[in-house]
């Protein structure tokens, strides 16, 4: 399935809304784009929407930060499937709720979906001030 949205940054919560709506409890959740282009600010605004109302971060030093029960945020900026793979962490992308993974590759979705986790990418675009939000999910 794919989807389209644009939204300004103080919208950001209406995307997040629909991508709750739209994601199974489990899902993989890729974010991507270039720097600056507000994947820590969409990751915040899907904490929100789960109802996770502490603070969240880029977990860029951490590589994982576990923000709640059933609600992790990962960062793979600087870090290859191979040390992804080495440290453990697939197993926990194994682990229920939702996995929001910043720069993963599409050799890493295709890793998880031969291990049949459902996987969702956002790419997100600036365009005006504004953020163009493309969606595509499994099934």
């Amino acid at each position: 399935m794919k989807k389209r949205m644009e939204a300004s940054l103080e919208e950001i919560g209406s995307v997040a809304s629909s991508l709750k709506e739209l994601l199974p409890e489990d899902a993989v959740i890729f974010l991507r784009g270039d720097l600056a282009a507000g994947k820590t600010t969409l990751a915040k605004a899907l904490a929100k929407a789960k109802g996770y109302e502490e603070a969240v971060t880029s977990p860029t030093f951490s590589i994982e930060q576990v923000y709640a029960d059933g609600l992790r945020h990962y960062d793979l900026y600087q870090c290859p499937n191979e040390k992804f793979v080495a440290m453990g962490l697939l197993e926990s992308l194994e682990r229920p709720g939702w996995h929001l993974l910043e720069w993963g590759d599409e050799a890493l979705r295709e890793l998880l979906r031969e291990y049949g986790l459902f996987t969702a990418v956002v790419d997100i675009e600036k365009s005006d001030g504004k953020r163009i939000y493309r969606i595509e999910t499994d099934a």
